[in-house]
This record gives structure tokens, C-alpha cells and sequence, in this order.
């Protein structure tokens, strides 16, 4: 079998074998810090807490990205969020500040001071989320412990140690490891999630269950629509336009350069999971104040995740950051500068502003259907729970969740790829190569 031939190929190739048995080991000693409890917390405290986190669909979802150590009170509770968080905001002064952007173009030395940035950045986010997530704790176990001042400040330091340890595993897995190591992180603590939510899915679909519904060819089908929406995001995230570019012969010598017919491919999805991301944090707003004032009607609505109210805004955000981060990343304006420096040209396209128009105009068509499918996949997990899907299984049927699983498993898997054919092995698949994300976050 082809399948059993490349495991043998990967496997025979001692430089890939040893990056993956590093990326396992790692993930291993990931996996375990997450059923380290933190010191003095009651298994009382730890059950209240789990169930809160049942009960709430935003916490089920931080939950989710911590593998689970966020409901068991874990040491890695707060998992690699606020180093994603910190490396948003620096993302941000980079398009913002003239600071930033001028880190950005000295290369390594700037990259450096960037990430040096962000892991300040990062140790400032966990000591704010740490407290919180304690005193959230506390009440939630109703008496079961009780946290004083000091005990708070020594494990808001243990929380800080363990993201910050999460975060060091991550650059250890992307030094000598296979794959981008913040973004296998998330999704190992995605998958960790899966079986569970799996097999809860089953249980309420069984006869003798009190929701039992549907049984096992319910259970089947939901399979298969989670099969059929992986696809979709597939394609989502693969879908690009190719653009031909011409670069003029030019003779130097006896030699010619140039000639040849190329392709700009601009994605669908140019943004990849940001605008989700955006539209989440900006969501977190709507969603506290109407907590505290105890909102009832369309602001009450978003409070829960699953409302027409909370996934209309959701939706119209997703799309409006959608342009919003495509109009900073993808710059028409350079691409033509730097396709008329090399003495390209698009057929048909005069060089210069008339290339920056047209490429434009491109985006902006492919932008529109990028942004609705990029909303439809992230408000699809209301849509299951609206059909009785378990919460914890409808989660992985879209958001960021879905995309992410789906960009990293891509990536991965473009990297074992490029190893197997310069070893002047087969790829992956049979036909063509795999495309990884080209969009420059690593999440």
C-alpha cells in the first residue's frame, strides 16, 4: 500500500525521524502538565469549576484551547492564549507605529526585538488574566477553598511559569521539531478535546440515555457532516486566484534571463483565522456588559454564543475584518512596484498604477465570498447546537477551532513533504504537492 510505503520512507529519513520523535516527546510533557493540579485546590473546587465550564459555551471554548487544563485548575490553565494575545497586539503596532515598522524591515535583529516585545508583552497579559481566573475559581467552588491575597499572588506566578513554560516547548518544537510549535500546541489541545466530545455525542444518541435521539445513524450522519465541513474549510483555506505574470527576456553575455510565465496566487482567505480572532475579542465587550447589567431581550442575547443575536454581529464583524485585515496584509501597491523592478508584467495590464488597480480589483471580488464563507464557518457551531449537537462536539464543527486544525495539519504536512523530496521520495500525495498557509501568522 502507498500509505504503508510512505510511513516507511518518512521513517527512513534520520533527520525527520528525529524532529518528529522530538515533536512527540514535547507534546507528551505538554500533555502531562495538564493534570497537574495547582497546589492547595480541593478536588470540591475542581468539579464546581468543570461544571461552569460545561454549562458555558465561551468557557468551553477557552477550554478547548487549553487542551483541557483551564476546567481541571491545571498549572498550563492558562495555556498559550495570552502569548497569542501579546502577539496580536504587536502584529497591530507593526501595521500601526512607524516604531514597528521599522523593527520589521531590519531582518532578523528586528525580529528578535519584536518577539522580545511580545513575551513581556505576554508576562504583563498573564499577570492581569491569572487573578481573574482565580477569583473566578473561588466563586465558583462556593466555599469549597478560600484564596487569600498571598495565595493568589504565588499561583498567579505558578500560572505565569506554566504558560510561559507552554511557550518555550512551542519554540523548542519549531527549533528542532516538525512544524510551526505554537500552532501544534493549540492543535494537540484541540484534538485532546475531540474524543470526549465525541463520545458524549454518542452517549446522548443512545436509546437509554435520557436525551437519547436520533441513535447511532444520527451519530453517523453527524460524522459525516463534520467530514463534509473539514472539506469546506480544506478549501477555504487552500482557495486562491492565480494571477500570470510575464517577466521580459533580457540577454546578458550569452546567457538569457527572464522569459518565463509565472503566477501571483492571491488566496480567497487571505486573513486566515484574524478576523475570527478580532471578532471575538471585540465580542467579549457586548458580552460582560450585558452580564453585569443582567440584560435581557436582543442585549441579553449576547450572552449566550448560540443566539441569533450574538452570531448576526458575529457574522457582520467576521466580514468587516475580513477586509480590514486583507486591505493591511495584501498590498497591491508593492507587488506592482516589485513586479516592474524585476521587469514583470501581467499580460494585458499596463506596469505600474494600472497593476496595482487591477490587482486591487482582484482582491476585492475574491475578498467578498472569502469573508462569507469565513463568517458562515465560524457561526456553524450554532447552527449544530440549534440541531442538538452536543456543545463540546459542535464546537470542532467550525470557528477557530476548525481552521486551525485544518492550517496547522496542512503546514505539518507540507514540511514532512518537502523533507520526503529532497530525499528524492514521493510526496505525500499522488498528484501535486500540498499547499500550506502563506499567510504569514503561525496560528
Amino acid at each position: 500500500m502507498r500509505f504503508v510505503q510512505t510511513l516507511k520512507n518518512i521513517w527512513s529519513i534520520e533527520e525527520l525521524k528525529k524532529r518528529i520523535t522530538i515533536t512527540l516527546l514535547l507534546v507528551l510533557v505538554y500533555r502531562l502538565g495538564c493534570y497537574v493540579v495547582l497546589p492547595g485546590i480541593s478536588p470540591a473546587a475542581i468539579d464546581a469549576l468543570s461544571k461552569f465550564t460545561s454549562e458555558s459555551g465561551l468557557m468551553q471554548l477557552l477550554d478547548m484551547f487549553s487542551g483541557g487544563a483551564f476546567s481541571q485548575a491545571s498549572i498550563f490553565a492558562l495555556g498559550i492564549m495570552p502569548y497569542i494575545t501579546a502577539s496580536i497586539v504587536i502584529q497591530l503596532c507593526g501595521m500601526i507605529l512607524p516604531s514597528f515598522q521599522k523593527m520589521q524591515r531590519e531582518g532578523e535583529s528586528g525580529r528578535q526585538k519584536l518577539n522580545q516585545y511580545t513575551r513581556y508583552l505576554t508576562v504583563l497579559i498573564l499577570v492581569l488574566q491569572a487573578p481573574a481566573y482565580l477569583v473566578n475559581l473561588q466563586i465558583q467552588a462556593q466555599g469549597a477553598i478560600s484564596l487569600s491575597v498571598w495565595t493568589i499572588a504565588y499561583l498567579t506566578i505558578i500560572l505565569a511559569a506554566g504558560s510561559m513554560f507552554i511557550m518555550w516547548l512551542g519554540e523548542r518544537i519549531t527549533d528542532r521539531g516538525i512544524g510551526n510549535g505554537i500552532s501544534f500546541i493549540i492543535l494537540v489541545g484541540i484534538i485532546a478535546r475531540l474524543p470526549s466530545a465525541l463520545w458524549d455525542e454518542l452517549y446522548t444518541r443512545l436509546p437509554h440515555s435520557a436525551s437519547g435521539q436520533g441513535g447511532l445513524v444520527m451519530f453517523l450522519v453527524e460524522v459525516v457532516l463534520l467530514f463534509a465541513v473539514t472539506i469546506f474549510a480544506v478549501l477555504l483555506v487552500q482557495g486562491t486566484r492565480k494571477v500570470p505574470v510575464q517577466y521580459a527576456k533580457r540577454i546578458i553575455g550569452n546567457r538569457q534571463y527572464g522569459g518565463a510565465r509565472q503566477y501571483i496566487p492571491l488566496k480567497v482567505n487571505a486573513a486566515g483565522v484574524m478576523p475570527i480572532i478580532f471578532a471575538q475579542a471585540i465580542m467579549f465587550i457586548p458580552m460582560t456588559v450585558a452580564g453585569f447589567r443582567g440584560a435581557s431581550g436582543f442585549w441579553g442575547s449576547f450572552t449566550n454564543i448560540n443566539s441569533f443575536g450574538y452570531n448576526f454581529v458575529f457574522f457582520i464583524l467576521i466580514v468587516a475584518f475580513t477586509y480590514f485585515y486583507t486591505a493591511i496584509t495584501v498590498r497591491p501597491t508593492q507587488m506592482a512596484e516589485d513586479m516592474k523592478r524585476n521587469n514583470g508584467f501581467i499580460p494585458g495590464v499596463k506596469p505600474g498604477k494600472k497593476t496595482a488597480e487591477y490587482l486591487d480589483s482582484i482582491m476585492s471580488r475574491i475578498t467578498l465570498p472569502g469573508s462569507i464563507f469565513l463568517g458562515v464557518v465560524a457561526i456553524l457551531p450554532a447552527f449544530a447546537r440549534f440541531f442538538g449537537i452536543n456543545q463540546s462536539f459542535a464546537q470542532f464543527f467550525g470557528g477557530t477551532s476548525l481552521l486551525i486544525m485544518v492550517g496547522v495539519v496542512l503546514d505539518t504536512l507540507q514540511q514532512v513533504e518537502s523533507h520526503l523530496m529532497m530525499h528524492h521520495y514521493d510526496g505525500l500525495m499522488k498528484e501535486g504537492k500540498i499547499k500550506g498557509r502563506t499567510t504569514g501568522q503561525g496560528y
